[in-house]
């Protein structure tokens, strides 16, 4: 049974994209969006310039990478993350070496740690961010209590850093995760991997030019509408 509805929630999900880019291509706004392909069951979803979401039947991941695509050329990389699971799914604790960043050249690259965080001057970035960022916080129905994930803590905020948190159905849980990008970062097609106990969710993300920003930026619709809609087509299953 269980199997039959992670297959159903693919089978959505690949309906829902195609739509998108059927529509792109009758309207005549732009060329077809190019769709990734995570190598993993799961559904992503492409509305919002700079905001995308991946889950599976386990976690969900939602995510913001306008500053990472405003820093080409730089060593580091800062994504808005939301990560919570799925009702039913049992509690986990979530430590660094579940996160890391596929870059378009096929490498992995892990999670900053906490001493490669402090010795690298990020305050340009942190300063970028503030005015240069979307809203992640659209989570499932029953993700309804804040959480913070407190693997950073920038500059300027006096809260402590951990290597862990732990993750619940009902807890919507939302912080900054920083990558070093030797060579600096890149155009091109990348990937956010969260490691759950039992499965991988690969959160999409595109880092494009300011001519391809110009021509994708009418074919995306709201994001919030789009989570909203996914989580009410479950509930009525």
């Amino acid at each position: 049974m269980k199997g039959k509805k992670g297959m159903s929630l693919v089978l959505v999900g690949l309906i829902s994209v195609c739509a998108l880019v059927l529509r792109a291509e009758s309207q005549n706004q732009a060329p077809a969006i190019p769709i990734p392909q995570s190598g993993v069951s799961q559904i992503f979803t492409m509305e919002g310039k700079f905001v995308r979401a991946a889950y599976n039947n386990e976690g969900y991941v939602i995510m913001g990478y306008q500053p990472a695509n405003r820093s080409i050329g730089e060593e580091w990389m800062l994504l808005e993350v939301g990560i919570t699971v799925r009702e039913k799914v049992p509690d986990f604790t979530m430590t660094r070496d579940r996160l890391s960043v596929e870059t378009p050249d096929g490498k992995t690259i892990a999670l900053a740690t906490t001493p490669e965080f402090r010795a690298a001057n990020t305050q340009a970035l942190q300063n970028r961010a503030k005015v240069q960022r979307d809203s992640i916080n659209y989570f499932p129905p029953a993700a309804y209590r804040a959480c913070r994930i407190g693997f950073f803590t920038d500059l300027s905020d006096r809260a402590v850093a951990w290597d862990q948190f732990d993750v619940t159905s009902d807890r919507a849980c939302v912080g900054r995760l920083y990558f070093h990008i030797p060579g600096g970062i890149k155009y091109g097609q990348h990937w956010l991997n969260v490691k759950f106990p039992n499965s991988l969710v690969r959160a999409p993300f595109r880092i494009i030019t300011e001519e391809e920003e110009k021509t994708f930026s009418k074919n995306y619709k709201s994001i919030s509408q789009q989570v909203k809609d996914a989580f009410k087509t479950e509930k009525k299953k």
